[in-house]
Order: structure tokens, then sequence, then C-alpha cells
């Protein structure tokens, strides 16, 4: 009796990354799943306990490809420059990631982390996706506390306007589409310098 075929779980990940990309997190199945991967439904199963924590599980390792890219440009960055290059370093971090991998950087702008966390995630990985928002939580205090010598929700909140909400305004779409163009990336750059500028409330 021949063995059952045994199937790596990055390749499930890695087909479950194509597809949410290629259609977006409603139309993904198992079957489409196993027929993109090669894998059986079981294997799937077995693996990973739920569709929900397979894409769990892939936007969770991309994530922490990102945030490990980010702290890297962050710490680079602010020791060559300090923390407004830093600030500009972190902005530009999702552009970063697509030109380094453009794949994940559009799983990463596709789907958001409420989107994937669900009831039927692993517990494990529910817990892992919720560590993100401490790590990146921290990344915007350092970076508060190096500008301003202040960790206050209204410095903070400025930082985060620059890192989280001004990329996603500029950049998203764009890499979306697959693209990472230079207009909108300077367009970033001077819009985060302005709002450091005006800086926090007193």
């Amino acid at each position: 009796m021949p063995r059952p075929r045994v199937h790596d779980p990055d390749a499930i990940l890695a087909a479950a990354e194509e597809l949410l990309v290629e259609r977006g997190r409603g139309p993904l199945t198992v079957r489409a799943l196993t027929e993109r991967s090669g894998a059986s439904n079981g294997t799937v199963y077995h693996a990973f306990g739920s569709l929900e924590t397979v894409v769990a599980t892939a936007w969770l390792r991309r994530a922490r490809q990102f945030l490990t890219l980010q702290r890297d440009a962050v710490e680079q960055a602010m020791a060559a420059g300090g923390p407004r290059r830093a600030v500009q370093a972190a902005a530009d971090a999702p552009a970063r990631l697509a030109e380094a991998d453009l794949p994940a950087a559009r799983l990463l702008v596709s789907l958001q982390r409420d989107d994937v966390l669900g009831d039927a995630v692993a517990p494990a990985v529910a817990v892992d996706l919720r560590a993100l928002d401490a790590a990146l939580a921290g990344t915007l205090r350092d970076l508060a506390q190096a500008l301003w010598d202040r960790g206050d929700a209204a410095a903070v909140d400025v930082v985060t306007l620059c890192v989280v909400r001004l990329p996603a305004a500029l950049l998203f779409d764009a890499i979306r589409a697959g693209q990472v163009p230079a207009h909108p990336r300077a367009q970033l750059a001077a819009a985060v310098g302005a709002v450091l500028d005006c800086g926090p409330t007193p």
C-alpha cells in the first residue's frame, strides 16, 4: 500500500498567500486551497485545524517579516541620521518590503489584522497576532520618545499618523496593484516631514 503524500505546511501557506492576493479573503475555500497546493483536505486540517488558521498564519508570518524589516530600517536610520530619519524609514517600510518581496507586501496591504483574527483561529496563532500590536506600539513609543522626549498619547499619535495612516493612504493602493512607484513615496516623505515639523500638541 503506497504511503500518503506529505505536503509541507509552507507550501499550503504559499498557496493561500497567492489566492488571497489574487482573489481576496471571501472566495478562499479549502477546495481552492487544495487545488492550488496539491494537498488534501485532511492535510490542511491536520496541519492547521481550520481554513481561518491557514489565513491567519500566512498573514502572521508576513507581518513578522515586515516588522523585522521595519525595525532594522529604523535602527539603521536612527544611527545614521537621528529620529526624524528613523520615522521616515518606518513610514517607507511598506514600499521597502514591496521592493524586496512584492507578494508579501501585497498580502499585508490587502488584509488587516482584524480581517484574519476570527473565532476559528487557533489560540496560539491568535495570541501571536495580538502580540504584533504590542511590537508596533513599542516602536511608535520609542520613536516619540526619541523625537520629543515624550511617550504620551498625543506624541505617539503623531508618530502613528506618520508610520501607519499616511503610508496606508499614499502607498497601499499602488502596492495592491503590484507597483512601487517613486512619486507616492516622495509624497509620503514630504507629508511625514510636514507632520513632524508641526509636532504633537503641547
